[in-house]
């Protein structure tokens, strides 16, 4: 074989290992509220070298209020806005291209109607209330549960209702302070919410017709999204009611194990589970705390491993991720603009770092980096290593108030404000090895 060929045939499987790479990563979606495992991770790599200015902006678009993430599945984006449907103000599913920004279609929901609370921030950092809540996609069915409690299956090709199911109105819930925040997760031919009312406050619907597959409880919601986990070999939902926490067995909804957490005004942060721990955290001096779940055949146990009242290991809404057993994530309660991101070792509650000026924004996971987003817009990369507070990159990705977490999907950040969303190319140009 003459060198020629051997060169040709070189650059040729170069090609297709980078193609084969980018198409994997494409693939890569972030289907929900975070995630697609449930824990704010992804394996989808980026780019962690880059210039003065940032990543490319592939584009922006407006997305008037509220703190509804981007969520990424296909080539289609999803967020919630308010816009007027009739001289009327209501909250909007969108659908985007991924690729463009572009509006593919837009659905009405309900009225974006909120109690006050949302304008809070630093001066120059106002704005919000709602909408909350994220989409999830699930093949080409998009669920919305909005603020009035009523979720929404759409048709992920035209924002079409192929059903609905109104928590308030048919199964006995009631209306909570600041309304709905919480998103439905979705997993095995199955959407999780809780709101109905006794007998029937934990729900679990089935996707394809929106029928009822188990409820159960009587319990009040918080704006917290409830978490999926794999603990002892049994797949699990964690709700985080206003009376604590509370599992139940994903595919029937028996109830597990519960453990009771106290409720001062609103918790918003999600359960965070690191094998057999299970750590939660609200606001208002509630505190945080990590327990350790036990089972001995069909008797399960929760043990307090740790509690802290207070607000220095406080989680607003901001959930943080694990890696390693320690946390990282904005720990703070109203401090905008100032709050910290810190490293807490999650078996004691150790703080093992501290960096200021994140506020109350969102963290993930991407391939092992940590990707913040300040409450002022700033995307900020860091090393995810408890020996100290290294910082990667940084820049400004959009204006506005950021109360939610990035997204990361194909090698694209997407990130939503208050005022505009926009997508990020930090993908990798050629295949790692």
């Amino acid at each position: 074989m003459n060198n020629d060929w051997t060169r040709y045939l070189a650059r040729l499987l170069a090609g297709a290992t980078v193609v084969c790479f980018a198409t994997t990563s494409l693939r890569a979606d972030w289907p929900q509220y975070r995630g697609p495992s449930h824990d704010g991770r992804t394996t989808s790599r980026i780019v962690t070298t880059w210039p003065a200015g940032g990543p490319k902006v592939v584009w922006k678009t407006p997305t008037p209020t509220g703190f509804s993430i981007l969520t990424v599945a296909g080539n289609q984006a999803y967020t919630v806005v308010t816009r007027e449907v009739d001289g009327v103000k209501h909250e909007v599913c969108l659908a985007l291209d991924a690729a463009t920004g572009k509006e593919l279609w837009a659905a009405p929901l309900n009225l974006a109607k909120y109690d006050g609370g949302g304008d809070s921030g630093t001066p120059d950092n106002k704005g919000g209330d709602g909408p909350r809540s994220t989409p999830s996609v699930a093949g080409d069915r998009v669920f919305v549960f909005d603020s009035r409690f009523k979720l929404h299956c759409l048709n992920a090709a035209d924002g079409r209702v192929s059903w609905a199911r109104d928590l308030l109105a048919d199964f006995g819930g009631k209306m909570i302070a600041w309304q709905n925040a919480a998103s439905p997760v979705i997993e095995d031919g199955l959407v999780f919410v809780a709101g109905g009312g006794p007998g029937q406050s934990l729900l679990a619907f089935r996707q394809a017709d929106g029928s009822v597959a188990w409820k159960g409880g009587t319990e009040t919601p918080t704006h917290a999204t409830p978490t999926f986990a794999t603990i002892h070999g049994v797949r699990q939902v964690i709700f985080f009611t206003q009376s604590g926490l509370i599992s139940c067995e994903a595919a029937s909804g028996r109830v597990l194990w519960r453990q009771p957490y106290r409720f001062s005004v609103s918790t918003a942060a999600s359960p965070v589970v690191d094998g057999d721990i299970v750590y939660c955290s609200a606001g208002y001096g509630v505190g945080a705390g990590a327990y350790r779940i036990s089972r001995e055949g069909e008797a399960w146990q929760s043990a307090e491993l740790w509690r802290k009242t207070g607000n220095d290991l406080a989680n607003h809404w901001s959930t943080p991720v694990v890696r390693d057993g320690h946390l990282y994530g904005m720990f703070s309660f109203k401090e905008y603009g100032k709050g910290a991101l810190k490293c807490v070792e999650l078996a004691t509650g150790r703080e093992v770092w501290s960096q200021p000026n994140f506020g109350p924004g969102g963290v993930v996971l991407a391939g092992g980096v940590l990707v913040a987003l300040t409450d002022r817009g700033e995307l900020v990369l860091v090393d995810p290593q408890p020996s100290e507070y290294k910082e990667i990159a940084r820049t400004m990705a959009v204006e506005g108030k950021c109360w939610n977490h990035p997204t990361v999907s194909g090698g694209r950040i997407f990130a939503r404000s208050t005022r505009e969303g926009a997508c990020l190319d930090a993908a990798p140009l050629v295949a790692e090895h």
